[in-house]
């Protein structure tokens, strides 16, 4: 085997026993907050039907897709877990009781040009509420990522929630520039999504292009590009029809983030307009405020989602949260935990004469519950206690001729050094 075959794929990842822990304390904050507001968990199949992902040509998700026939099935390794979540409501849509709260925590993959906090596999916690057409439910998203935050130990001024609404957007555009195209909607989104990446001259170079999509002339992309520098809802208000429906929603949400107590960690932006196709009213994204990475989490309602794939209309709303980003941001900030093996005890043998007596002993504590290792073969003394002080053992069961020959274990408690007997199982 070659030294490139040694490593996985690029953009995967290894999982060794330090980055596992790590891992699983990730999602267990994950489960316990989820938990916390109601939210059960459901899980899908990794392999889907392509076709379920394969919405919008312009999305890049849909040019991402790991893709393949077997069969004459065209089936892709999932990039996200909306559209197999929305597929399960679909499919027991008449014996549900709305609203729903469930989550997900999957391995997700996209093939994607790859930068810091962003990998071609990546474990995502998803909260879906279906059957709520009001914004309580994305408050009530907003105010568990914002928990979520707090558990592992960000700052309030670490992370800002930047919120906008699609519909607000639209309503303004099909009131202006898109009065007679109101159908490049969804492909001007995608473009302007992109504007933190790429700035706003090569945003208006690709609503302007001809070949784009969009096609708009120069002045009414130079105000599309405008209106997304709003960043008070008294400055989009500028640019919404009177009596807007989707200014009214998001004075609502965040009169209700302020009954929260988070008001002050999130902020108007009209540039955040998410990059999935199916998007359909208020969208959010967490951003670290040092600004050195991409958007930790985002989201966003999601009514006609359902009715794409053939469904009834059911109202939705979902938070994506990537473990990639937010472990990048917890390393930057010094907060990364130091997590040691879970390891109850360990027991020696100092000889095969001894072992029955040991496996007697690792039998009786692995019963009540402890993580026990029991040692193999003849290791010295002295390489057992460092090993078993170095992993985190909280005691060591010594069983020389002696000892057994007495009926008992010596018992070593690693933290405060002091010794003990103990009779081993009759």
């Amino acid at each position: 085997m070659s030294k490139k075959t040694l490593q996985p794929p690029r953009g995967t990842r290894d999982f060794y026993p330090e980055d596992l822990r790590l891992r699983e304390w990730l999602f267990s904050h994950f489960r316990a907050v989820a938990r916390r507001f109601a939210f059960e968990e459901v899980d899908a199949p990794v392999v889907e039907h392509a076709e379920l992902f394969m919405r919008k040509a312009g999305e890049e998700i849909v040019d991402q897709l790991y893709h393949f026939e077997l069969h004459g099935r065209h089936l892709a390794l999932r990039p996200e877990m909306t559209p197999s979540v929305a597929r399960m409501v679909m499919a027991r849509a008449g014996a549900l009781r709305f609203p729903l709260r469930w989550f997900t925590l999957t391995q997700n993959w996209r093939y994607e040009r790859m930068t810091r906090g962003r990998k071609r596999e990546h474990y995502q916690w998803n909260l879906d509420i279906y059957g709520e057409p009001g914004v309580s439910a994305e408050a009530e998203l907003i105010a568990a990522l914002l928990q979520l935050l707090d558990a592992v130990g960000l700052a309030p001024d670490d992370v800002k929630v930047r919120i906008n609404s699609r519909a607000l957007l639209e309503e303004a555009l099909r009131h202006g520039v898109l009065r007679e195209r109101p159908d490049v909607f969804e492909p001007l989104c995608v473009v302007i999504d992109k504007l933190d990446k790429i700035g706003p001259d090569k945003v208006t170079e690709m609503l302007v292009d001809p070949e784009g999509g969009v096609g708009l002339d120069a002045a009414d992309a130079a105000q599309v590009v405008e209106m997304l520098k709003a960043r008070s809802l008294e400055e989009a208000a500028a640019h919404a029809p009177e009596g807007s429906p989707a200014l009214a929603e998001l004075r609502r949400l965040f009169g209700l983030l302020e009954a929260y107590g988070v008001a002050d960690r999130v902020l108007f932006d009209a540039s955040v307009v998410r990059g999935l196709a199916y998007y359909t009213g208020v969208v959010f994204e967490a951003f670290d405020t040092g600004g050195t990475l991409r958007a930790i989490c985002g989201g966003g309602r999601y009514d006609g989602l359902i009715e794409t794939l053939g469904g009834p209309a059911i109202p939705a709303v979902g938070l994506g949260f990537g473990d990639v980003v937010i472990l990048e941001l917890l390393a930057d900030k010094g907060l990364t935990p130091k997590l040691r093996r879970e390891l109850d005890d360990v027991v020696y043998p100092f000889g095969e004469n001894e072992r029955p007596a040991a496996i007697a002993v690792t039998d009786r504590l692995r019963r009540e519950g402890r993580a026990v290792e029991l040692i193999l073969g003849s290791p010295k003394l002295k390489r057992v206690m460092a090993d078993s002080d170095r992993s985190g053992a909280r005691q060591v069961w010594l069983l020389g001729p002696d000892e057994v020959g007495r009926g008992v274990a010596k018992v070593r408690d690693l933290g405060s050094g002091e010794e003990r007997e103990e009779p081993l199982p009759g």
